[in-house]
């Protein structure tokens, strides 16, 4: 390893981080610890398509590269033209969160004097600051910081949190597109997406809580991706009403501003509830077969819902009454504590 280039002033950094929302979000801790190591160097971050959104709300990224490389194959020339891309920005530093080998490919390609990573797959020579113990970390958090820290340094206790900032004439810009309103009546957004079993709260409950809600007086945006997009009809069908909104697209941007403007937000365990929280709106998280004190935002939840029994992998948010998540939305609502 070239030791000598991590100092060199000005030299760039690279991060490659995990291309999950959530993982993503949480990554821009790693960003923090990199800036107040050396705050001359500037910091990137390789993305696909789907989270590069992200890159422009979240302080201290310089630029986000996006390139969308496919998970099941290795088009070598994809590779190759991703590695030119990377060549011309003179990077000294590379930080591969990934523990496989493709995702070392492109910086060894591109020439990056240190890549820093964890051993996994192959990666020897691919890598040239190899790190060790990745496994005896329990937290994805202290895997990815611990690559922005010297080899061997203790790790924080406490890292930096992840944040997004929205300018609030964005957020005006976008209200006024979308034809929406803000101030009126409380906003409360609600994900009902999520990745893996058991982690999606039921439709049908997202649906009463939203009728009541809108029943009370809120405004309701149900908030995803084109996946959602039957989620929000099936919420909209049994909601009924003017005041629920199927605000579900292709544009992660959307779903970003939404929840800068609302002013409480609902979600299962997924990418949009670490927006949320980065965002530093009131998030009511509602967890079933993943723990919360393990895969839960680094930032405050305004109230963590799940099953009642101990943690166990088999849990389900079916097991989560609606009128349960309604009781602490009502008391937020309210200004109270749950």
């Amino acid at each position: 390893m070239n030791q000598a280039s991590i100092q060199t002033p000005g030299s760039p950094i690279l991060v490659v981080p995990y291309m999950w929302i959530g993982d993503f979000v949480r990554c821009h801790s790693v960003v923090k610890v990199l800036q107040a190591r050396w705050p001359d160097r500037p910091v990137d971050v390789l993305t696909n398509t789907l989270c590069a959104p992200l890159c422009d709300y979240m302080p201290g990224i310089r630029q986000g590269i996006a390139w969308n490389l496919p998970r099941r194959r290795l088009p070598l020339g994809q590779y190759r033209a991703l590695a030119r891309r990377l060549k011309k920005e003179s990077y000294g530093s590379a930080l591969v969160m990934l523990r496989t080998w493709k995702s070392a490919l492109a910086p060894f390609l591109a020439g990056i004097p240190e890549r820093t990573g964890f051993i996994g797959e192959f990666r020897v020579g691919l890598l040239n600051d190899l790190r060790f113990g990745e496994r005896a970390l329990p937290r994805m958090i202290d895997v990815c910081g611990a690559l922005a820290l010297p080899k061997g340094a203790t790790l924080q206790k406490e890292w930096p949190l992840p944040e997004i900032v929205v300018p609030e004439a964005e957020v005006t810009a976008w209200l006024a597109r979308r034809g929406l309103t803000s101030g009126a009546s409380p906003i409360v957004a609600l994900a009902p997406g999520a990745v893996g079993p058991g982690k999606k709260w039921p439709t049908e409950n997202y649906a009463a809580l939203a009728k009541q809600l809108a029943s009370d007086g809120a405004t309701v945006w149900i908030l995803g991706g084109p996946l959602e997009k039957e989620l929000a009809a099936q919420i909209l069908r049994n909601a009924g009403g003017e005041r629920v909104h199927d605000l579900t697209g292709n544009d992660l941007r959307d779903a970003i501003i939404a929840l800068q403007a609302a002013d409480l937000a609902v979600t299962n365990d997924s990418g949009l509830m670490h927006i949320s929280a980065a965002i530093g709106t009131p998030t009511i998280g509602i967890f079933g077969p993943t723990d919360p004190r393990l895969w839960g935002p680094l930032n405050p939840l305004a109230a963590v819902v799940e099953p009642e029994r101990a943690f166990a992998r088999d849990r389900s948010t079916g097991e989560i009454p609606a009128q349960r998540v309604i009781a602490i939305v009502q008391s937020h609502l309210r200004g109270s504590q749950p």
